[in-house]
């Protein structure tokens, strides 16, 4: 009895022995082999070839742009500012005689010509005078005829009439006649009395809101019109520029009328392209450093109108032949001013660029582009320097033989 249980205690004994050196060693191997919580070997060469993969598909994915094609043209030069429009003439339209109003003959808003009828004061009492002053003439005209008589009939006395008798006689006569003169002068203060009586346009152009109602009495003492008139064929815009721009404007309108444009302040409406550079101030605004120009427009479509907040461009120039691309093709860098063209292999070459003159839409390059390179327009900020290119053209734009398939650009 005693032996058999020391024999089974000593299998058992071997037994934990033997499984804690297996435990020991399996440790040992997993741990000498790889980190743990790593993946088996299988698992990792598997996860490592695809990154592989993806990363080699991420670096020959082309970046999506878009591209246009650098120009040659002739670019105008234009300088851009605020104006305001103001009638060609205003006019505050007064009576020139006390009276009552009897009639208005126009309406608010219309359009008159020079010469309309406006306002009709009484013209009772200016008749009346006139007519007073004709009698006057033809009393002092009678009274000048008889005197001539007398005259004359002292003259064939001879003898027998005294000189002083002959010299009164014709000192009468000049007396009438210079009356005479002073009724016709009278006749003709009446007579224009009367005309004042009669309002009447005095320019062509567009009424504004009426000042006065029929019945009112108005005098020429008044401040207050009748009515303003607003000459709109043609009309001006008196706008500004930079004192430094002072010299060109000035050299450029002596060798021919410089044109102007008007547009909304928004800039997206143009109101008209006929304008005319008519008057360039004699003064600069030292407090501003601007000098104030007037420039002349036809306005037969009204789209101008007095008051009017205007942006303007002056042509001060036209470049001639000069290679033109897209504002958005320049781009600023730490080093100055850059553009991404287009090899011939769809991929990216960065160029350094000196620019010129630009307008809301594009710039002059004086340096750095050729006529017909394509140039990135969008997209730039994906893009580096050898970056293959997958593109579609600018908007009026013809696609480049050879170009690579357009893709989506978000645009």
């Amino acid at each position: 009895m005693i032996k058999a249980g020391a024999s089974r205690r000593a299998v058992v004994v071997g037994c934990l022995l033997l499984a804690a050196g297996a435990s020991y060693w399996g440790w040992q191997r997993i741990s000498g082999e790889r980190p743990l919580g790593a993946p088996p070997a299988a698992t990792q060469a598997r996860s490592g070839g695809a990154a592989a993969k993806s990363a080699a598909g991420v670096r020959s994915a082309p970046v999506p742009v878009t591209v246009a094609t650098a120009e040659k043209t002739d670019f105008p030069v234009y300088l851009s500012g605020l104006g305001t429009v103001q009638g060609f003439n205003t006019v505050v339209v007064r009576s020139r005689v006390d009276g009552q109003i009897d009639q208005i003959a126009f309406k608010e808003g219309q359009m008159v010509q020079a010469g309309d009828l406006l306002a009709q004061i009484d013209p009772r009492p200016f008749q009346a005078t006139l007519d007073q002053a004709k009698a006057k003439k033809a009393q002092d005209e009678a009274n000048l005829a008889n005197a001539k008589l007398d005259l004359s009939r002292s003259v064939r006395l001879g003898e027998f009439a005294t000189k002083q008798q002959t010299d009164t006689q014709r000192s009468t006569v000049q007396q009438l006649t210079a009356q005479i003169e002073a009724d016709e002068a009278a006749i003709a203060n009446a007579q224009t009395q009367l005309d004042y009586a009669t309002i009447r346009a005095p320019i062509s152009g567009v009424t504004g809101l009426r000042q006065v109602d029929k019945g009112n009495i108005v005098n020429a003492a008044s401040q207050t019109g009748i009515v303003t008139i607003a000459q709109i064929e043609p009309i001006a815009v008196i706008f500004t520029a930079p004192e430094e721009r002072v010299f060109d404007i000035n050299r450029a309108q002596a060798a021919h009328p410089l044109q102007v444009i008007a547009l909304s302040t928004d800039g997206k409406t143009t109101f008209a392209e006929d304008g005319t550079l008519a008057v360039v101030n004699n003064q600069v605004d030292s407090n501003s450093g601007t000098v104030r120009l007037k420039a002349v427009f036809a306005n037969k479509n009204h789209a101008l109108w007095p008051g009017l907040a205007v942006q303007t461009r002056l042509l001060v120039k036209t470049l001639k032949d000069v290679v033109v691309v897209p504002n958005d093709a320049v781009q600023h860098g730490t080093d100055g001013l850059y553009a991404y063209a287009v090899d011939a292999d769809n991929k990216a070459e960065l160029r350094k660029i000196a620019v010129g003159a630009a307008n809301h839409h594009s710039t002059v390059i004086e340096r750095g582009l050729e006529p017909g390179d394509r140039v990135v327009v969008g997209g730039q900020y994906k893009v580096k320097p050898g970056s293959l290119l997958a593109f579609k053209v600018a908007d009026n734009e013809p696609a480049a033989p050879g170009s690579a398939p357009a893709v989506p650009t978000g645009k």
